[in-house]
């Protein structure tokens, strides 16, 4: 049941907007909860990325005393991956066109993540 909510969540997130390639959420230790994910990409291999990905994030915002972490933005020459926290215990992680508008994705990936807390 809880599944189905976290990928309806998501389905609305990829549909809010045509530069979302994908979407996933991830606990925070690297198993992946629940994804719409292109067909060939590794689930398990993307939530430990996102994990490793979130926890260095962490570790470079406090030793560079910039506070807590809220997100971690990697730009690719194809496009962008964005990961933040969904509550303490999980991560939202998407996939965007490098055409995308980044500051609407930001808008729904906050409200998605939102949404994702109040589940878990």
């Amino acid at each position: 049941m809880r599944e189905q909510l976290l990928k309806s969540i998501l389905s609305d997130l990829n549909g809010a907007s045509a530069d979302i390639e994908a979407s996933a959420i991830i606990s925070a230790d690297g198993l992946t909860m629940a994804a719409l994910l292109p067909q060939g990409v590794d689930e398990d291999r993307v939530g430990a990325m996102a994990a490793a990905m979130l926890s260095l994030g962490e570790r470079t915002a406090r030793e560079l005393a910039r506070g807590e972490l809220e997100q971690v933005m990697v730009k690719g020459d194809a496009g962008y991956i964005l990961m933040s926290y969904a509550g303490r215990d999980a991560v939202l992680t998407v996939i965007a066109r490098k055409e995308a508008k980044l500051g609407l994705i930001f808008l729904d990936a906050k409200r998605a993540a939102r949404s994702v807390e109040e589940i878990l």
